[in-house]
């Protein structure tokens, strides 16, 4: 293995914008701590939370690098004092706090998985961030059972198409809503039994007539705004909603005798700030229950596109579109 480089290319901005602000900037190239690997970058998966730290919103947690991405697949270079589980030359992919769209990135040793038997590089690097916080949210956080109704927002996003695919896998019936009809054939084809497009249905009405007017048991949401009240309304009693994200903004009204009726748990979760023995923790069961289903062809990383790290710019462009669907990511010199 060739000697680390002391400096390397990442992708950063000097002040909060669009996507153009992202320019490619030389950076010092990290060392491992203890509990950590060093990793040699071949991909790098793009979510919407870079977009928010791109924007000025959603800045990283203290003392993790301003350098965007969250998940990152490659080679493991060097390990850190007290890591004995991996070493230099495994093939890996890492859910990271920061410093993702860079030539290398150290990982907290618990959040390294090893990449499935048969993904690429470029298809493990869609792994991480997605599978982390659909299984931390919807299986740990609100229970999802076999037999359930479970409703997934965003239907063709990264994580809706991760939550789809392993609602279907463990036994849910799956509803999902999504834009347009090319996206509604897509949940389809990932597992989703019903999926509705907002645009021409109400989705409340589509899915209380669907189920004879009890609703659905489990909700992830990433938008907010007015489908808070949306969601308490097609829940079905005992309901629980999940919130991730709040794109459409804060809902700014909600009646409270609903969530009262309905005897509704309206939780929600964000992952990044959590400490390494929380992730780990995820990782464990991802590889146990998950990373089988992924190698047997069960599940899989839905990708949308690639672009060269160099133009981290387009990739941003292309998820604020809203016209992917699935995962958009990164590719660096070093091959994927």
């Amino acid at each position: 293995m060739t000697e680390t480089p002391r400096m390397m290319t990442a992708i950063g901005f000097e002040s909060p914008g669009g996507p153009d602000v992202l320019v490619p900037m030389e950076r010092p190239t990290p060392s491992a701590r203890a509990g950590e690997v060093l990793i040699e970058v071949a991909a790098a998966g793009v979510n919407r939370p870079d977009v928010l730290q791109r924007m000025g919103s959603y800045p990283p947690p203290k003392g993790v690098t301003d350098i965007p991405g969250l998940e990152v697949a490659g080679s493991v270079v060097s390990v850190g004092p007290g890591v004995t589980d991996l070493a230099p030359g495994d093939r890996v992919c890492a859910l990271v706090p920061g410093g993702g769209y860079a030539d290398y990135v150290t990982a907290p040793a618990g959040s390294v998985l090893p990449v499935p038997a048969g993904l690429s590089m470029t298809e493990a690097a869609a792994l991480p961030e997605t599978f982390f916080t659909v299984w931390t949210n919807v299986f740990d956080r609100v229970g999802l059972t076999s037999g359930e109704r479970f409703l997934v927002h965003g239907g063709t996003s990264g994580i809706g198409t991760t939550a789809i695919q392993l609602a279907k896998a463990f036994g849910a019936e799956v509803f999902t809503t999504v834009g347009s009809e090319e996206k509604a054939q897509a949940a389809r084809a990932l597992g989703a039994a019903h999926a509705i497009n907002y645009n021409t249905t109400d989705f409340v009405e589509a899915i209380m007539a669907a189920t004879g007017g009890e609703g659905v048991h489990v909700i992830l949401d990433m938008v907010g705004g007015d489908y808070v009240e949306r969601n308490w309304k097609v829940a079905a009693v005992e309901g629980r909603i999940c919130q991730i994200a709040t794109l459409n903004g804060v809902a700014e009204q909600v009646n409270f005798s609903r969530l009262m009726v309905k005897r509704l748990t309206h939780t929600g979760s964000t992952l990044r700030p959590r400490d390494a023995a929380f992730k780990a923790a995820i990782a464990t069961s991802l590889r146990e229950k998950v990373w089988p289903l992924i190698e047997a062809g069960t599940v899989r990383p839905v990708m949308d596109s690639t672009f060269p790290l160099r133009e981290a710019a387009a990739a941003h462009a292309r998820m604020e579109s809203s016209g992917h669907i699935g995962k958009i990511v990164l590719l660096t010199d070093h091959g994927a």
